[in-house]
């Protein structure tokens, strides 16, 4: 997961109220699964909940009022996703870019393919959130770039999964990634 440097990385924010928008799933060529979606707005109602009431995340249908917009995208470089800096409206924001595609090849096991898909949108969007990667194996802000074995990262994670609806009970972040968060937003 790559991570571009991003303004909103630096200083404290207050408590604030951020918008932002999903791409449906209408391009072939993304690779996008219809209930990606859906993947990317749990992510957003896990890092609120992780928040402890000082971030609110509202969906809206207008892209361009969006503070954090994320979009899937096709593409094989070995990444997963995406961040990049955008100012909506005077605020500091991130347009996240998503690649569904990228799942080991051959894998037939689609929970881990979700698994993968949800967890890029957790950790691009921590991104957009101002937090930065830490060497920490068990933080979703972990970068792939201090080494690990990435096939366990989210077999980890995987593995306590038995349903798709398991995704909302195990949120994937860690205590260090909360304790992060609210730092950044007091």
């Amino acid at each position: 997961m790559r991570f571009l440097a991003l303004a909103i990385c630096c200083g404290l924010a207050p408590a604030a109220t951020l918008r932002y928008w999903v791409e449906p799933c209408s391009s072939v060529e993304s690779g996008c699964h219809s209930g990606d979606p859906e993947l990317a707005q749990w992510a957003m109602e896990a890092w609120q909940a992780a928040s402890a009431g000082r971030l609110t995340l509202e969906k809206t249908a207008v892209r361009d009022k969006a503070h954090i917009r994320v979009y899937w995208t096709g593409g094989s470089s070995g990444l997963y996703g995406e961040t990049r800096p955008i100012l909506v409206d005077g605020v500091r924001g991130a347009e996240v870019f998503v690649l569904p595609t990228v799942v080991p090849a051959g894998e037939k096991d689609a929970l881990l393919r979700e698994t993968i898909v949800y967890l890029t949108c957790l950790h691009e969007t921590g991104h957009a959130l101002g937090l930065a990667h830490t060497a920490d194996f068990a933080d979703i802000m972990y970068s792939f770039q201090n080494g690990g074995d990435i096939g366990e990262y989210f077999a980890r994670y995987r593995r306590q999964l038995s349903t798709r609806e398991d995704i909302r009970k195990h949120p994937g972040i860690s205590s260090n990634d909360r304790e992060r968060l609210a730092e950044r937003y007091r």
